[in-house]
């Protein structure tokens, strides 16, 4: 590769004549016909200080409004003072990275003064072990301070470029293992300034070269980005064979790619074998299709296709492949009205539709029949009055014959029981009292002259036969005689035996018995509400005598 000594002397003879033909140029396109970038940042080298910065708007203008993101520039090798970067011109460098956040900065840094004197590989060597040792620490230190302190800490930094070859006193060859421990001591210097986001790009040449460049590679932790410089040139006599020989394009892709890197084109163009567009051709290609982080084409003689008039033909391709499309200028298809043919509305007859009356089939109205919401009277159960049974006293009473006992039919009282009546007692003899018999019913006394209807009622097991006297009736007292015993009855177990009754006076008997067998009913009337209020509730009482005087008298 042409050494950056006689590219600054060839940049500077051709400065004003480049910037004469660059003025002309830049009227060729609107800076408003910028398209939009592909996403791959492409740059050129068109000088290393001011010139530089400035032609970048000029080739952008030629290429039509090509938007130019890469700045590239060198610093000098000859002497340390130049790899510190105390250089003036990196103040107008790092001014136009900062006018654009989009912009990238790619600096070139020599890893060894003297860098272009042809040192021999015997002090190559030793420079390289005392870089490994740290000797040259503090100029890198510097170097990364003073990027940091010019608002550029995210530089792209070329790290002793094309150390494949034998140009430069940053060579790899003399010794690969100790020149990649001096690469790792200055990226580790470099990285531990406060404020950096350097990116460290490993860049040899295409092709074997001197060594192959795998050898010399210092490893992902202080690597960042692959590069490859590439010129037409030999080893390969076609763009094919630059892609397919050993440590060729292919390579670059294939290594890049396993190392899970970006890759980079920082130099490449034309040279030895001149105005060569096919080359320019295929190279756009290559890197269209392998999407770099960035390229920058070597812009001055004999490498360039812009300033360096000497390669019309990849000037032409070049500029055609990088000018964005500009649409041109929309011719209005004019517009021929189609005549329009009225056509004759035919009126369509209007047939009247004849309306059929609906016969209105009347709707019967059937009543609603009132069905009468029945009264249902609540029946009164009449409270049955239990008659005071009456003691007759006979009237001549035999002593000393026992009276037979006729069981007494035992008739059912209502439904409503009379809990525990006494029965009255007759007045209590001075020789013997009556004991107090407890029965919980009532027994109806009837007379004992039996009828001739009445029926003789099956004998109860308890009541002893009638004609045969019960030796546990007391014979009847003259004072109080009873001409009727009454049967015994069996109290049951639940029924408790009652205390004896004081003794009380006997009832007057009454000068006529009720009639027996007497039944009332009472029926409500319902008058209606309104009606019950004003009259109040009435009914009606029916009164069947059953006496035996009635006609009605069944026994």
């Amino acid at each position: 590769m042409p050494r950056p000594r006689r590219r600054l002397v060839s940049t500077c003879i051709g400065s004003v004549t480049a910037g004469l033909l660059a003025t002309g140029a830049a009227l060729a396109a609107p800076e408003e016909n910028r398209a939009e970038d592909s996403g791959i940042a492409m740059g050129a080298y068109l000088d290393y200080g001011p010139n530089g910065v400035a032609r970048i708007r000029q080739l952008s203008r030629w290429l039509g409004g090509k938007d130019i993101r890469v700045g590239h520039t060198y610093l000098p090798g000859d002497q340390w003072a130049g790899i510190e970067g105390r250089v003036s011109f990196l103040e107008d460098w790092a001014r136009w990275r900062r006018a654009d956040d989009d912009r990238m900065f790619v600096l070139n840094v020599p890893m060894q003064a003297r860098n272009e004197e042809r040192v021999s590989d015997q002090q190559v060597g030793r420079l390289i072990r005392a870089g490994a040792q740290g000797l040259y620490d503090e100029h890198f230190r510097r170097l990364a301070e003073r990027l940091v302190s010019l608002g550029v800490p995210d530089t792209v930094i070329v790290l002793g470029w094309e150390m494949n070859g034998v140009t430069y006193t940053h060579r790899c060859r003399p010794d690969p293992a100790n020149w990649k421990v001096y690469w790792r001591r200055i990226v580790d210097v470099m990285r531990t300034v406060p404020g950096q986001k350097f990116k460290f790009d490993f860049a040899p040449n295409r092709g074997t070269d001197a060594i192959g460049w795998t050898k010399c590679y210092p490893g992902d932790d202080h690597v960042d980005i692959i590069g490859m410089d590439s010129y037409d040139q030999d080893p390969g006599q076609t763009f094919d064979d630059q892609i397919s020989q050993p440590y060729g394009l292919q390579k670059h892709v294939d290594f890049a790619r396993a190392h899970r890197k970006a890759i980079s084109y920082p130099e490449w163009g034309l040279f030895r074998r001149g105005d060569n567009p096919e080359y320019v051709r295929r190279m756009l290609g290559w890197i269209e299709q392998n999407k770099p982080l960035y390229h920058t084409i070597t812009d001055y003689c004999p490498h360039g296709v812009w300033q360096c008039k000497q390669n019309p033909q990849s000037s032409k391709v070049f500029r055609s492949a990088m000018t964005p499309a500009v649409p041109g200028p929309v011719t209005p298809t004019p517009v021929v009205p189609t005549p329009v043919v009225p056509t004759p509305v035919v009126p369509t007859p209007v047939v009247p539709t004849p309306v059929v009356p609906t016969p209105q089939v009347p709707t019967p109205q059937v009543p609603t029949p009132e069905v009468p919401t029945p009264q249902v009277p609540t029946p009164a159960v009449p409270t049955p009055q239990v008659p005071t049974p009456e003691v007759p006293t006979p009237a001549v009473p035999t002593p000393q014959v026992p009276t037979p006992q006729v069981p007494t039919p035992q008739v059912p009282t209502p439904a409503v029981p009379t809990p525990q009546v006494p029965t009255p007692l007759p007045e209590p003899s001075t020789a013997e009292p009556s004991p107090v018999v407890p029965s919980p019913e009532v027994p109806t006394p009837v007379d004992p002259s039996p009828g001739p209807l009445e029926p003789e009622p099956e004998p109860s097991p308890e009541v002893p036969e009638p004609g045969t006297p019960s030796p546990e009736v007391p014979k009847p007292s003259p004072a109080a005689p009873s001409p009727v015993g009454p049967a015994p009855v069996t109290p049951g177990p639940a029924v408790p035996k009652p205390e004896p009754t004081p003794t009380r006076p006997l009832p007057q008997p009454q000068p006529q018995q009720p009639p027996l067998n007497s039944m009332q009913w009472c029926v409500p009337i319902n008058f209606g509400e309104w009606l019950s209020k004003l009259v109040g509730k009435q009914s009606v009482c029916v009164k069947i005598d059953l006496g035996e005087g009635s006609g009605f008298w069944p026994f």
